[in-house]
């Protein structure tokens, strides 16, 4: 799906701002009383005050007046979402036009010509948050009946993080051709030496055109090639490498009758990535991974987009000497991924298929029984959905080097290599780049037991050694760690390992002269642990620490205000180990770390 853009042919309009708002049943033929308001984007959790209404589940309503822009015959209005968490459905004057499932992908809704000679709309969006074993993430949903009689809708998270909801990204107003280009896929192949590029243009359009013509131009915007082939040729072509990002644009022009129809930019970088004996190729050249595994997770905004923090946090992990993150656990915002594009920060990019572990909080004591997980799930058709949407909305980012498949699911039970090897495969079919395919394996799926890191490119572990695994116990933690790092590389040797997770809440200030879980100088040494083991293991080519900054959760005993594991606190002030991060990612260079 093209991102929002302003061309010679579109216009677009920012509809973000004060909406009315409320909880619960709402008429869209009435008007929404103004008594409650709500701002676009956000959560509605954290913005608003009241206990009972942050924990509300069930359908909520957003609704405000739209002034229309004048449109020509040839023209069509589309309201555009960037996300609506978990399912929306849309009104104009109270007249149902579509709906969406799935809380973190665009999707669009066109106006239809009837409404356009009006001098306003309304525009009614109902929002539901509720999730259960169908929907991803996974939820555990019930209902309870209130002294009055009505029913209270119930949804506990199968997953360790706060289930934020709301409009949580841009609504765009759009104006374009009813014959417009719709979807562009590019494909590059690199020469052997890295200096010329064959690229490849597919695009489609909503209906036929007579021609088109494909210009390509450097980041300065001068024009370099221009062609009514989708083939193009180029010399002397500048890489996009990590930390040094190089960004190209197809600018693709479309006609009919020999006037000009539609019109747009779509950026791109040209890398080569490939996984190749235990090792992972950025531009023929080994990588190692330095990051982190976040959430979009700010104070106030909760999961709602916040373009200033998303600058400070990559601007914070470069400035700690990272060069990657995970977008766990489900994709992140398209303003995001643009930013890493054009800062050239890694991303291993996740669909939200996470809980997919019957009892999951159950397990947390690292039971390795089978809980008859993908007897309970019935989740295969939102997943086959996430992944073809992910990929049709970033298959063009250069940042983007790996897809997820899932976060921890129950990868040790009946039936897990049945249901991973269709969607894996789908990955390999969608993405015109070809990309490495993974799934982040739980701690309980070791390699005697696990039934699907055959399936993937690349073997990613979160694990916790020390801290769920024989808490406190340093020395225990690294002999597990260390033996089970090992017995990956001996299964699978020829794959390479990304540590996903590894971490240790930690209260910033709190402090100890022993090795206390929860201080500071516990933290410091759990890291320091960690490090040691994976600077062992040949075949260990990343780490990404869980978590960037602190995070909203869920109540449960486990989580006081939160989950604490990260190296920055939840307003992004530093803790004490962010110093022993810098000084060892910046020693550690993005490339050849580790030489076979």
């Amino acid at each position: 799906m093209l991102y929002p853009l302003l061309t010679k042919t579109r216009r677009v309009y920012d509809l973000s701002g004060v909406w009315n708002f409320t909880l619960g049943d709402h008429d869209p033929q009435r008007l929404l009383s103004s008594e409650e308001l709500m701002v676009v984007p956000s959560s509605f959790n954290d913005v608003i005050v009241d206990k009972d209404k942050r924990n509300y589940i069930g359908d909520f309503w957003y609704e405000r007046l739209v002034d229309l822009p004048s449109v020509s015959d040839t023209e069509e209005l589309v309201i555009r979402f960037g996300s609506v968490t978990h399912q929306a459905k849309v009104y104009v004057n109270g007249t149902f036009l579509g709906e969406h499932r799935g809380g973190f992908t665009p999707f669009e809704i066109v106006i239809p010509d009837s409404f356009y000679q009006a001098g306003h709309i309304k525009l009614s969006v109902c929002v539901n948050n509720c999730l259960d074993k169908t929907t991803l993430p996974v939820g555990n949903y019930s209902e309870e009946v209130n002294e009055d009689g009505s029913v209270k809708k119930i949804v506990k998270e199968n997953f360790d993080f706060f289930n934020y909801a709301g409009i949580h990204r841009p609504v765009k107003l759009i104006v374009r051709p009813k014959n417009h280009i719709s979807d562009i896929a590019i494909k590059s192949v690199l020469s052997d030496d890295l200096k010329s590029a064959d690229i490849e243009i597919a695009f489609s359009t909503s209906k036929s055109i007579d021609s088109y013509k494909i210009t390509i131009l450097d980041e300065d915007k001068h024009i370099l090639t221009e062609t009514s082939m989708n083939h193009i040729h180029l010399e002397q072509i500048r890489l996009w490498e990590v930390l040094d990002a190089y960004l190209y644009t197809a600018r693709i022009e479309t006609f009919c009758h020999g006037l000009l129809v539609d019109v747009f930019e779509e950026r791109f970088g040209l890398r080569k990535v490939e996984v190749k004996e235990a090792q992972f190729l950025i531009n023929n050249k080994p990588i190692y991974f330095k990051g982190f595994g976040k959430h979009e997770d700010t104070f106030i905004n909760g999961r709602g987009l916040n373009e200033a923090a998303n600058l400070m946090d990559l601007n914070l992990l470069k400035e700690i000497g990272a060069n990657s993150f995970r977008t766990s656990h489900y994709p992140y915002s398209e303003e995001m991924m643009r930013l890493a594009d054009r800062m050239g920060i890694l991303v291993i990019n996740e669909v939200p298929a996470v809980g997919l572990f019957h009892n999951f909080m159950a397990s947390l004591d690292l039971d390795d029984k089978d809980n008859g997980t993908w007897n309970v799930m019935k989740t295969k058709e939102a997943h086959e959905q996430a992944i073809r949407e992910l990929v049709k909305r970033d298959k063009n980012h250069p940042s983007v080097v790996m897809w997820v498949v899932a976060n921890e699911p129950a990868s040790h039970e009946e039936g897990a290599h049945d249901y991973f090897e269709p969607l894996v495969q789908l990955y390999r079919e969608l993405d015109p780049e070809k990309r490495p395919v993974t799934l982040v394996n739980i701690m309980m799926a070791t390699p005697d037991k696990d039934q699907v890191m055959d399936l993937v490119d690349v073997i990613c572990l979160n694990r916790y050694y020390a801290w769920y695994v024989d808490h406190g116990d340093l020395k225990k933690g690294e002999t597990g760690l260390r033996k089970e790092l090992l017995a990956w590389q001996e299964k699978f040797p020829k794959k390479p390992i990304i540590m996903t997770e590894y971490g240790a809440d930690t209260l910033p200030g709190l402090h100890s002269s022993w090795d206390i879980p929860y201080t500071e100088e516990f933290q410091s040494a759990f890291y320091e642990m960690s490090h040691r083991v994976f600077d062992s293991i040949p075949n260990l080519v990343g780490e990404q620490v869980w978590n960037f900054a602190d995070f909203e959760t869920n109540l449960m005993l486990l989580r006081v205000q939160g989950n604490h594991k990260g190296l920055f606190s939840r307003n992004r002030q530093p803790k004490q180990v962010v110093r022993d991060f810098k000084e060892r990612w910046r020693a550690i260079p993005n490339y050849h770390y580790k030489k076979k």
